[in-house]
């Protein structure tokens, strides 16, 4: 029995994932369990596994199209069994509606579709749809000559022939035109701009970033850390503990563990009928990627030792990067922290992370003077900025967890028991 292959959902906020690449032609034997495809949801690279065995009969979609979760992207045949006559000629079932980036393709039920017809949808490649609007071509009157009818370039292109003929002969007194001057046409000029298509991933952070910003009301905390004694532990630990680096962010991450154990209030979020306050203290650490932000989560960090959430983040933040996290690897969290210290960034604020409560921008060290006993002296000193969301934590709450903060960050040696 025939068995469909559909777009997966991995959280409740995706409608629609890339079909990355498929990882079986049509035609080959597969096992369940095997993986036959790709997939890039908004965080992540994700493998598809197949649901029985027997063989990849048709894939519905290429590599890179876009596609609504729960639609189908391909079938898987019992060895011997055929095409179902409504796939045979290789058109997918219509709740597949795929989009190419960066242009919507639709795919037929069956047969051709004339994109004149009322009451349908325009079947039309981009650089076609380009054409019509520059020409000021109806689509509408265009017989598509491409797969399942798509109206395709040449079709444009022919209908552009066809109205100047027209003109022509419509007009047969006009005199012939002059011939042209041996003149070189002037180059096009090249356009100087690069367009790149928006990921999933980036149409999420921009969605989501919005509507932080537009919805959440923040306010912003900053405090001054003195760190001159955590950089002395940290080239102890490093020095003395040859499989152990211990960075400066992995000392924040325990601080602010440790933090918001001891103001629990921080450690929230807001929803429409009440305050959610987490019993576990989840961190969320920014790690850039090449297709945007993702904040991968360190699992009760208040119960890790230093060397342990060092180990964890530098996990995470590979994989994140390779695009291998799994969906409850950076799903959730009741905190986030985002470090642009090691690009030299002194101080910054930071978007909350919905539906968090407060995000941590932390900057670089440096060495600045600073009024010690009565006397100014150098010392090395980090910038935290924290964005709250004042529906969820007040001023004072927000101040008493950067207290708590800052004595762990200035007396380090509380952050190893």
């Amino acid at each position: 029995m025939a068995t469909e292959i559909i777009m997966p959902t991995v959280s409740t906020s995706m409608t629609e994932a890339v079909l990355a690449r498929w990882a079986k032609n049509e035609g080959d034997s597969v096992k369940k369990g095997e993986v036959v495809a790709e997939i890039e949801s908004d965080k992540a690279l994700l493998e598809l596994e197949a649901e029985a065995d027997g063989v990849l009969g048709k894939r519905f979609v290429p590599d890179g199209a876009t596609v609504a979760v729960g639609a189908p992207i391909g079938i898987i045949l019992t060895p011997g069994e055929a095409m179902p006559a409504l796939l045979a000629g290789g058109s997918a079932p219509q709740k597949a509606a795929v989009e190419s980036a960066p242009a919507t393709v639709a795919l037929a039920t069956s047969g051709n579709q004339n994109a004149g017809e009322k009451g349908g949808r325009l079947f039309a490649s981009p650089l076609a749809r380009n054409l019509a609007l520059i020409h000021d071509v109806d689509l509408a009157h265009i017989e598509g000559s491409g797969p399942n009818g798509r109206i395709v370039k040449r079709d444009i292109e022919a209908a552009v022939a066809a109205t100047h003929q027209g003109a022509a002969i419509a007009s047969p007194e006009q005199p012939a035109p002059k011939p042209a001057r041996d003149v070189a046409a002037p180059a096009p000029l090249a356009p100087d701009y690069e367009e790149i298509p928006h990921s999933s991933m980036r149409r999420v952070i921009a969605q989501r970033l919005s509507e932080s910003k537009q919805q959440v009301p923040h306010f912003y905390l900053t405090i001054d850390c003195q760190i001159d004694e955590l950089l002395a532990l940290r080239k102890q630990i490093n020095g003395s503990l040859p499989d152990v680096k211990v960075s400066v962010n992995d000392f924040v991450v325990r601080a602010v563990a440790v933090a918001l154990k001891k103001v629990p209030a921080a450690n929230a979020s807001w929803t429409d009928t009440a305050i959610r306050r987490y019993r576990s203290v989840d961190v969320s650490v920014a790690v850039a990627t090449p297709n945007g932000l993702i904040t991968p989560v360190v699992r009760n960090a208040d119960t890790k030792s230093l060397g342990t959430i060092s180990g964890d983040v530098k996990d995470l933040a590979e994989r994140a990067r390779q695009g291998k996290l799994r969906p409850d690897e950076y799903q959730g969290g009741g905190f986030s922290i985002s470090n642009l210290g090691m690009y030299g960034i002194k101080e910054f604020a930071a978007i909350i992370n919905p539906p968090q409560a407060c995000i941590l921008a932390v900057g670089a060290g440096e060495q600045r003077p600073v009024v010690r006993d009565g006397a100014v002296v150098p010392a090395t000193v980090m910038s935290c900025t924290l964005s709250v969301d004042h529906r969820v934590v007040d001023g004072a709450v927000g101040a008493e967890f950067l207290a708590a903060f800052k004595a762990l960050i200035e007396k380090p040696m509380g952050l190893l028991v």
